[in-house]
């Protein structure tokens, strides 16, 4: 063969081979929250797919992805046959509800979980560093200080708070956790009253609140849940309604609510598409550890403050990362 010949040969076989690899596509499945009852990603959802293309993983291009959500609550079981049908390489997955559900559905396909506070608690992973099984992801905490930080920041706000009433959704896991263990040895530890309320649906928003109000709670810890994040908007209105000064989860809540304390969401969910790359170069999530957060957000808002009568403390607001003004 020529050397003109050869060299025309080789560039063909590595333009084609290039074809080959672009046309051998990749299946992610992506089992969301959604903003606004599950119509659209949210804001720290999006973020899964700046962390992907920094990984080289193109939507449309060598990556398909397919989306479905787990709002409202009806819609789970459905949007978790369709996902496992599609036969994904890999599924993402977000909140504990969700990803206890998903786990349950399949033991074979990997699975990458975020925003689930306690994996280990909830028996999702055996232990951080080994997880087993075909799951592994990003935890939202260290478990142990979790209440205990809430109410030392809102008692800062809010002098001589004696009565802080907590949110809770009965049915996210997570929340069983921390009512059986953590909630009561805060209460006994620092002193302090936590009565809770609940809430499984928008309407019981509305009862839950009134309820704290009615038990002349001094404010409110609102935990973290699909459901008040779905529901941010009313969440925070209801909180301004019955004037209760509130300690949210995640930044989705920092443009109106008083104040932020929690994991960077969108950073976890960032990160959690290093574990998707790894995962679809061949890793086992078995062997990838779980891995806790990094970053937090601590927003006052200081509009809203000033709206409850808050004056905030110039210490509290040196260590806020954020100050709305």
């Amino acid at each position: 063969m020529k050397r003109r010949e050869f060299i025309a040969a080789a560039a063909f076989l590595a333009w084609s081979g290039r074809l080959r690899a672009r046309g051998r596509r990749h299946r992610l499945g992506f089992l969301a929250v959604g903003d606004g009852g599950g119509q659209a990603l949210n804001q720290a959802e999006r973020a899964l797919f700046d962390g992907l293309r920094n990984n080289g993983w193109i939507d449309g291009s060598n990556l398909i992805v397919d989306y479905r959500f787990s709002q409202p609550p009806d819609r789970l079981p459905v949007s978790i046959v369709d996902l496992i049908a599609l036969r994904p390489d890999v599924l993402v997955v977000a909140a504990p509800q969700a990803t206890e559900a998903l786990k349950s559905a399949t033991a074979t396909i990997p699975i990458v979980f975020v925003a689930v506070a306690d994996p280990v608690g909830l028996g999702l992973v055996q232990s951080l560093a080994r997880p087993g099984g075909n799951i592994t992801g990003l935890a939202t905490y260290v478990p142990g200080s979790f209440v205990a930080k809430r109410i030392e920041i809102l008692r800062e706000l809010v002098p001589g708070a004696s009565q802080i009433a907590i949110l809770v959704n009965p049915g996210n896991p997570m929340h069983k956790l921390l009512l059986a263990d953590e909630v009561p040895s805060t209460a006994r530890k620092l002193g302090v009253a936590l009565p809770i309320v609940q809430a499984t649906t928008a309407e019981e928003l509305d009862v839950a609140f009134a309820s704290a109000a009615a038990q002349r709670a001094d404010a409110i810890i609102v935990f973290g849940d699909t459901l008040t994040v779905v529901e941010a908007p009313r969440v925070v209105a209801l909180a301004a309604k019955h004037h209760l000064p509130a300690i949210h989860f995640s930044r989705q809540f920092a443009s109106d609510g008083l104040i932020v304390y929690g994991p960077d969401i969108a950073d976890l969910f960032r990160r959690a598409a290093s574990y998707v790359d790894k995962i679809l170069k061949g890793a086992k999530p078995s062997d990838l550890p779980v891995e806790q957060p990094v970053k937090f957000d601590f927003v006052i808002n200081m509009k809203t403050a000033k709206a409850l009568g808050l004056s905030v403390p110039t210490l509290l607001l040196l260590r806020a990362d954020e100050v709305i003004e």
